[in-house]
C-alpha cells in the first residue's frame, strides 16, 4: 500500500518555508488507529489536490521534538502551513468531507 511521504525535522523546515503553496502535515504514529484510518484520505487527497498542496506525515516516536515544537498533544493531529506558519489544526479522525472543507476549501 503506499504511503504518504515522511519527513524527518529538517525536511519538515525546508518544506514549510520554501514551499510555493500550503502543506499540510498529519503528526500520527504506527500504533494509532485512527492514524491508520485517516492515511487513506490524505493519500486520496494528495493525488485528488496534486500540484495545489503538499501532504506530508511526521511519526512523531520519531520525532518527538517536532510534536512538542507545534503543540501536538494527540494524534492524529492535522497542521496546514502557509507562508511558513502553522494556519489550520484538526485534532482526531475526521471524514475526507470535514478535511476538504476545512483544508482545501479555498484551494
Amino acid at each position: 500500500m503506499a504511503s504518504l511521504p515522511t519527513l524527518s525535522t529538517n525536511e519538515l523546515e525546508e518544506k514549510i518555508h520554501n514551499s510555493d503553496g500550503p502543506v499540510l502535515v498529519e503528526f500520527g504514529a504506527p500504533w494509532c488507529g485512527p492514524c491508520k484510518q485517516i492515511d487513506p484520505i490524505l493519500l486520496n487527497l494528495a493525488s485528488v489536490y496534486a500540484g495545489k498542496i503538499e501532504i506530508f506525515t511526521i511519526d512523531v516516536d520519531q520525532a518527538p521534538e517536532l510534536a512538542m515544537k507545534f503543540g501536538v498533544m494527540g494524534v492524529p493531529t492535522l497542521i496546514l502551513f502557509q507562508g511558513g506558519e502553522a494556519s489550520k489544526r484538526l485534532i482526531g479522525f475526521r471524514p475526507q468531507k470535514v478535511i476538504e472543507k476545512e483544508f482545501f476549501g479555498n484551494l
